[in-house]
């Protein structure tokens, strides 16, 4: 690692803090505005971009392709393991069989316009928070990782990620090459915290979703928490900042992508790369009693 601002992801050196680019979603009345926010976090130094095919029914994907360009050297990072899926319930149906995986890489790449995506993340279904798999959808990894490892030979997908994985799964496709772990994980809610240490030993980057908690009903908020409410108010951060600035003390291999539609909010993000927190009050923190997210859920 370089800085501790920067660290290792899919094979480069990137910004700690990126951006989780599902709330360009909110601007789909405004694409012009969800342009500008995009090529405002390009210009504050964010250079990894997590996305999906199913934000917005490939929204965020045309926005990605529309606002940055090969000059930005950004790494794009998408899941599959589901698709949009407009009529339905809710906007995205699982997609975990090993050809709907590769058609799901395929129009990642026609929509962000690439011929390479840096890096993919397998997003499986047998473990909350979402949408659990069922009959045809419930695929066995190693044909998963299968299909993933073929499309990287082929040269299409630069690296292979998880997301919303158990220990077991992880420590099964390690052999395969991992090259990062996203999973609900905040100050709140750590219940992988074994696997956050096998991430840090296999030099496997972490980045946490739900980083803040609150998702779901049922998961507590970090920013409500008296303890780091108190942190914020002798900080001058906000409780957010604070809440972030955690996760990346956590470990070196911790790397954020928060999302916003707003450009303050974006900025505010941003800024948690420098904030430095000292030995009282990481104590005060990591004191804080934690909630197992998999018991809230049920």
């Amino acid at each position: 690692m370089s800085s501790p601002e920067r660290g290792a992801l899919a094979g480069r050196t990137v910004s700690r803090v990126g951006y989780g680019a599902m709330q360009l979603e909110r601007l789909h009345g405004d694409r012009a505005a969800a342009i500008a926010l995009l090529r405002r976090a390009v210009e504050l130094g964010v250079d990894h971009v997590d996305t999906a095919q199913f934000y917005g029914n490939g929204f965020v994907n045309g926005v990605i392709r529309e606002a940055l360009g090969s000059g930005d050297d950004v790494l794009i990072a998408t899941k599959v393991g589901a698709d949009p899926d407009p009529g339905g319930p809710i906007p995205l149906r699982l997609a975990q069989r090993p050809e709907e995986l590769r058609a799901s890489v395929e129009d990642n790449l026609r929509a962000l316009g690439l011929d390479r995506i840096p890096l993919v993340n397998l997003r499986r279904a047998d473990r909350r928070p979402g949408v659990l798999a069922e009959g045809d959808q419930r695929v066995g990894l190693d044909d998963q990782l299968a299909v993933l490892t073929a499309l990287r030979d082929e040269g299409k997908i630069g690296a292979i990620g998880l997301s919303a994985v158990t220990l077991d799964v992880l420590r099964r496709a390690l052999p395969a090459g991992i090259a990062c772990v996203q999973n609900a994980y905040s100050l709140l809610g750590r219940d992988d915290e074994d696997m956050v240490e096998l991430c840090v030993a296999e030099d496997v980057a972490w980045v946490p979703f739900f980083p803040l908690g609150g998702a779901f009903p049922g998961l507590p908020k970090v920013t409500d928490e008296p303890a780091v409410q108190a942190v914020a108010r002798t900080s001058g951060w906000t409780p957010a900042q604070v809440g972030l600035a955690w996760l990346l003390h956590r470990a070196p291999n911790v790397h954020l992508i928060p999302g916003t539609a707003s450009a303050p909010h974006l900025e505010a993000n941003l800024a948690v790369a420098d904030i430095e927190l000292d030995g009282e009050t990481l104590a005060a923190l990591n004191a804080i009693p934690v909630r197992s997210m998999d018991a809230a859920l049920g």
